[in-house]
């Protein structure tokens, strides 16, 4: 079922920008080669990305709608434009598929952030399925976000500070309570929805899967406060180890080579968000029963990190039996 509305009139389109907070539009001709190439690409962003009232994507047939095409100064096809509350905010001329979905993918990350994520949805979440609930991040294309195959009941984190959140809170659904405007402290009175670490700046997570994941990439959220005193840092070196059937030691984990060892640099956190994208060599992590991070320190002098959300990108496989779990990575020589 395609989510893109063909436009057959210049008040469609004026009542759709009046209604869609973000209108993204494919000024076309049925005689454009570079139109017909990537208009499958275009098919997947919208099916991907769509939203109701909130996102909507569009085609205008310039030869039919010549009105409209005239009005917003088309001249050479395809053109994709993209408005924001009625508002042109990017225009991108000629089939260039990295630098329209970068354009529609941000634009879409920033309005589900700004929104909350309204329904439980975010706008990266893929037509795949998945997890659901907020996303500080797009979901890269052709993954979903598979952060519901996390078995919450096995998951243990090193070094937690045990008067802030318990180790479960990096993986809910619901957006991040820093969010909503207290400066990164939460909501008074309630249980922190975020983690920091304890005695010093570490941390040590261990996730087991539910089924048999292929990672593709992490979304790391850290939202620390911007007036308090001793401020948590964000996290900045991690390394990754996969398929323990446990968690690691810190002393256990500086002895075994990491699968990937990750630094996170201060563009890479969106300002709107507190996300930063963990992109991860997929070949390395393509049979994953279970997932060690460790947070090894922080972008600052501080004493502590601060956590807030973990989001996992990949595909799900086979379901594990939980009871039965191999040891997977303890043999010798491993």
């Amino acid at each position: 079922m395609t989510t893109l509305i063909n436009i057959s009139s210049k008040e469609q389109f004026s009542s759709l920008l009046s209604s869609s907070t973000i209108v993204v539009t494919d000024f076309y001709a049925d005689w454009c080669g570079p139109c017909k190439a990537i208009a499958p690409m275009y098919e997947q962003l919208a099916r991907q990305l769509s939203r109701p009232n909130r996102i909507t994507f569009t085609k205008v047939n310039v030869d039919q709608q010549k009105d409209i095409a005239t009005a917003y100064g088309i001249t050479a096809m395809p053109t994709f434009m993209i408005f924001k509350n009625a508002r042109t905010v990017s225009t991108i001329r000629g089939a260039d598929p990295k630098k329209l979905s970068d354009a529609v993918q941000k634009l879409a990350a920033e309005a589900s952030a700004a929104e909350g994520g309204a329904g439980g949805e975010g706008f990266g979440e893929s037509s795949g399925g998945g997890a659901g609930g907020w996303l500080g991040a797009a979901v890269p294309k052709g993954y979903n976000d598979v952060t519901d195959q996390v078995q919450i009941n096995g998951i243990d984190l090193l070094n937690c500070d045990s008067e802030v959140g318990p180790a479960k809170v990096l993986f809910d659904s619901s957006r991040p309570s820093a969010l909503s405007g207290d400066k990164g402290k939460g909501k008074a009175g309630e249980t922190p929805d975020w983690v920091e670490s304890d005695t010093d700046e570490q941390l040590m997570l261990y996730m087991p899967f539910q089924s048999t994941l292929k990672i593709h990439s992490l979304h790391v959220t850290s939202l620390p406060p911007s007036s308090d005193e001793d401020v948590p840092m964000r996290p900045k070196t991690l390394r990754l180890y996969t398929n323990r059937s446990h968690v690691l030691g810190f002393e256990e984990a500086e002895d075994i080579p990491p699968v990937q060892t990750v630094t996170i640099e201060p563009r890479d956190w969106d300002p709107n968000t507190g996300t930063a994208k963990v992109e991860l060599r997929f070949v390395k992590f393509q049979n994953v029963t279970s997932l060690v991070i460790f947070f090894v320190d922080g972008d600052g002098d501080g004493d502590k990190i601060r956590l807030d959300r973990i989001r996992v990108l990949g595909e799900s496989g086979e379901k594990r039996e939980m009871g039965k779990l191999e040891k997977i990575g303890d043999e010798p020589g491993e």
